[in-house]
């Protein structure tokens, strides 16, 4: 029995190293200290007013431990910068029109819905216990029509890491937002590339790419109309753990799109909060916050279609 036990415990200590996972972060003074520090002080684009943001951090699946590092980072950009008045929610409620009219942007915060219906908008409604399986349908439709509704009208919105799962299921969410969730392999050492090295959106990272451990993202649904200008990509020959062979040779991890009259920034980076400690990713977070209000102006044209 010992011996089995003992070879358990052996894979599984293997196992967690062959996957790379990090352990979580306190959020203690020193690791605030510490973004507070490698955050960029100033904008791209200098701008005379606060651009207000709702920072939406409610997960309903899969509870990302870096929701809470998400919040206190998009704070400490706002706050440093003078550029962004930062509100965090958690209700449903945040997503109705009169409330959303009050912001520039709205920032999707790894608000997981549980898989395999993936609609945060009615398991947030379930949550009231008052409600008909009918109602919750009928409500969660017209939320996410607000949403919608929001960016073609102007709006911004910024998708962080999981959160592209929110609507998972739906077309015309994956339609806005480039596209949808699939899958991931364990996780692993990425070496994320720009595409564009000239690009405003990518200067930060200066022609070099970044190199951290993350879950490698693939997609589906309208992520293979390619209606988005990519910035960051890697190449699925150096991913691990693929759950089929694919005919891609690149998987595209960030990009920027229009919708209507608003502007989506999606960067799968990242599951680690620990991700955070590299500055260049931080200027990056900025600068697409700066691009979803509409400051900082860039090509955001679509690609060609593969």
């Amino acid at each position: 029995m010992k011996k089995i036990i003992t070879f358990f415990i052996t894979c599984s200590f293997f196992f967690k190293l062959s996957a790379q996972d990090l352990e979580p972060l306190v959020i203690s003074k020193a690791w605030l200290a510490s973004i507070e520090k490698l955050a960029p002080s100033t904008t791209s684009i200098a701008t005379d007013t606060k651009k207000k943001i709702l920072v939406f951090s409610k997960a309903t699946g899969y509870d990302h431990w870096t929701i809470p590092h998400n919040v206190q980072m998009l704070l400490i950009l706002g706050k440093k910068t003078k550029a962004f008045e930062i509100h965090v929610g958690y209700d449903i409620e945040n997503f109705n029109k009169k409330n959303l009219k009050k912001y520039d942007a709205v920032i999707l915060n790894n608000s997981n819905p549980s898989p395999p219906s993936r609609d945060l908008f009615s398991e947030l409604l379930k949550q009231n216990t008052t409600l008909t399986d009918k109602e919750i349908a009928i409500k969660a439709a017209l939320y996410e029509q607000n949403l919608i509704n929001y960016v073609n009208k102007g709006g911004g919105l910024m998708i962080l890491h999981g959160a592209i799962t929110v609507q998972n299921n739906s077309k015309r969410f994956s339609e806005m937002t480039g596209g949808s969730f699939d899958y991931h392999p364990k996780q692993q050492k990425i070496h994320m590339k720009e595409v564009d090295i000239n690009h405003p959106m990518v200067k930060a990272f200066k022609g070099k790419g970044l190199t951290h451990i993350d879950e490698p993202y693939f997609f589906k649904n309208a992520y293979f109309d390619y209606n988005f200008r990519p910035l960051l990509y890697m190449e699925v020959a150096e991913i691990e753990g693929l759950r089929a062979e694919i005919d891609e040779k690149i998987v595209y991890l960030s990009w920027i799109k229009r919708h209507g009259r608003g502007r989506v920034f999606f960067t799968a980076p990242s599951h680690n909060a620990q991700s955070m400690e590299n500055s260049e990713l931080l200027q990056f977070f900025l600068d697409g916050m700066q691009y979803v209000v509409g400051d900082l102006k860039c090509d955001d044209s679509p690609i060609a279609k593969k």
